[in-house]
């Protein structure tokens, strides 16, 4: 058996004697049926292991999707409402919703607007539409970026219900299964009236009926079609155009959404731009005083009153409204009417009681276009409105309002500061140096008391912002906000007496339980009566002769102009007995003003705000100025 086995192994390959010849190129075609059968056969190998890893990789993505069975409530932050002093509502944070509207109550412009600028196919297809994903990127390959989104209703519908706005493949994976779910449970009416009524239309508002009663004063099922389009334009950015602080804003995009609705055939041409001839009315309390930059710093203040993780709460505030809408009218006339010519694109305001009570802010000229707050969070240069610190260290060191000292050409360490006039005045007094704003007997008033000596009393009178003790700081080269500038201010109106900017007076829980309520405190005298009266009485020189005379109004007021270089930012800040309110205007990119200087455009918004917010107010003379004239009699 071996012998014949080895036989056959040594066995010659070629043509066994009797044998017949193989047909020319049956080798090759066994070749190609043994190749095909390689391919089936790692073709099925690969189809059952792509089914394996879409098994595997379809738990992974499925393994922590929400519960779909139980559809989460619209809005899940709690409730914040902020008050002003009166009682008055100024903001609510957190979800607000209106009625429940059924699909038949929704008015059909309402629907058609939505459908034309965020999803025309809707009712063709299955959650997912390829065609507008493939029309998306090809939009966004010829535009360079994107600009336009290939998600259906009903997959932001999922994405709002059940995820997070994180962008990341496994989230967006996440939301087409879950799309693919709403199509299989839901009629297409059920998943446009599930969108209408959840869906987030900015200031806290979820459902277009919340949006409509908070907007346009009425029910949603009253929705015309400028006011429809308004909404449905909401929906792509709602928290940067709502309507209630960004009306511009909206009312472009709505006419985006009607050109929409005419390029979808919902609309004939003509019955656009009646729409257009028509915008949306809005509703009284929705367009109220720009309050939210003063809203916005309450609530960061409440976190550090009472910590981040806190239910609904109510926060009553100092704001006073009348303040307010004093402060927001002036401002936005004064920059609509002389912006543009003295180049100036950004103003801020803020306004305080005596101790302290913030009663107006605004931190620019609009919310809606940019939430930076420039009366609490920018840091410019003061320029000379700083200088009643320094003539106080001066007064502190034993000069008096009297002194005499030469305004001429003066070098300290290489640097030479000149006048904005450029010219000299020579020998002159303190009182007549500082009513003039003359730069080089500022420094050589706080040579003499010492740099250190300045930026220390600013700091005792309240300015945090890191102050340089360098020559230059007699001019105000270093960085402050305008809320504790003013703040500084308001110690000298109150004669010395250090004060507190502060704006919450109480925060409730839902039960009426008191979380937080405001106690005065014992304000620390950071300066000398009789030191504070010489430097008011110089103030109030500036108002009534000096560069501040454009701010001078009907009682008595005391205030300084200041300017920094280049003309980059021009303030003025003052008081009176009642009010101390600080002005700052310039240019977000730092760029120079055409030549405004303090007692210009600063000086006369001061002017007229103070005016407007006195209404009722009996005139009075300065508590700061009292010891003076007792002294004097």
């Amino acid at each position: 058996m071996a012998k014949k086995r080895t036989s056959a192994r040594q066995k010659p390959s070629g043509h066994s004697k009797g044998s017949k010849p193989s047909a020319p190129g049956a080798g090759k075609s066994g070749s190609t049926r043994s190749l095909v059968r390689r391919l089936f056969y790692w073709g099925l190998v690969g189809s059952v292991w792509a089914f394996v890893l879409g098994i595997v990789g379809f738990i992974w993505l499925a393994h922590d999707l929400p519960d779909v069975s139980d559809l989460p409530p619209p809005g899940r932050e709690a409730t914040i409402t902020v008050k002003a002093v009166n009682g008055a509502t100024l903001a609510n944070y957190g979800p607000v919703r209106g009625q429940w509207l059924s699909y038949e109550n929704v008015p059909e412009v309402m629907i058609l607007a939505l459908l034309a600028v965020e999803d025309r196919r809707f009712f063709q297809h299955g959650g997912v539409d390829y065609l507008g994903i493939g029309r998306a990127m090809l939009a966004n390959l010829r535009a360079g970026g994107v600009s336009q989104g290939g998600s259906t209703l009903t997959q932001q519908l999922a994405k709002n219900l059940f995820l997070s706005s994180e962008r990341r493949l496994k989230r967006k994976i996440q939301e087409l299964l879950l799309a693919y779910w709403l199509e299989r449970e839901f009629s297409k009416e059920q998943i446009l009236t599930l969108y209408l009524n959840r869906v987030y239309f900015g200031a806290g508002t979820y459902g277009i009926d919340a949006a409509s009663e908070t907007y346009f004063g009425h029910s949603a099922q009253r929705l015309s079609l400028p006011e429809a389009a308004m909404l449905a334009g909401l929906v792509k950015a709602p928290s940067r155009l709502a309507p209630s602080h960004n009306y511009e804003g909206a009312l472009a995009r709505s006419r985006q959404v009607l050109a929409a609705m005419v390029d979808a055939g919902f609309l004939t041409p003509q019955a656009m731009q009646r729409a257009k001839n028509n915008p949306p009315a809005m509703a009284r309390d929705a367009a109220g005083p720009d309050v939210r930059y003063f809203t916005d710093w309450v609530r960061t203040r409440a976190d550090t009153l009472i910590g981040k993780q806190y239910g609904p709460v109510t926060i009553l505030t100092t704001l006073d409204t009348t303040a307010q809408m004093a402060g927001e009218a002036v401002l936005q006339h004064h920059l609509s009417s002389e912006g543009k010519a003295l180049h100036v694109d950004q103003g801020a305001l803020v306004a305080l009681a005596p101790d302290g009570a913030v009663m107006a802010m605004m931190g620019g000229r609009s919310y809606g276009s940019s939430q930076f707050n420039r009366a609490t969070q920018a840091r410019r240069q003061p320029g000379s409105a700083f200088k009643p610190f320094v003539y106080l260290a001066g007064l502190e060191a034993g000069l008096s309002p009297q002194t005499v000292l030469v305004d001429g050409p003066v070098t300290i360490d290489g640097w030479t500061p000149q006048n904005f006039s450029q010219g000299y005045a020579g020998p002159v007094s303190l009182r007549q140096a500082f009513s003039r704003s003359l730069n080089t007997v500022a420094v050589r008033v706080s040579q003499q008391a010492g740099p250190a000596a300045v930026a220390a009393l600013a700091k005792r009178l309240g300015i945090e912002s890191p102050m340089m003790p360098v020559p230059s700081i007699a001019l105000g080269a270093s960085g402050t906000s305008l809320l504790e500038l003013t703040a500084g201010y308001a110690a000298l109106a109150s004669g010395g007496e250090k004060v507190q900017p502060y704006a919450i007076i109480e925060i409730q829980n839902r039960q009426g339980q008191v979380l937080y309520r405001y106690r005065p405190k014992a304000r620390p005298r950071v300066a000398r009566p009789d030191h504070v009266a010489a430097l008011v009485s110089m103030m109030v020189d500036t108002i009534t002769q000096g560069t501040g005379r454009a701010a001078q109004i009907d009682r008595p007021a005391a205030g300084k102009t200041g300017t920094s270089q280049d003309y980059r930012d021009a303030l003025f800040v003052g008081f009176t007995s009642d009010l101390v309110a600080g002005i700052w205007v310039g240019n977000d990119n730092d760029s120079p003003t055409n030549k405004v200087t303090g007692g210009a455009l600063p000086a006369r918004i001061w002017h007229d705000f103070m005016i407007d917010a006195h209404v009722g107010r009996p005139v009075r003379p300065l508590p700061a100025l009292s010891l003076l004239i007792e002294n004097r009699r």
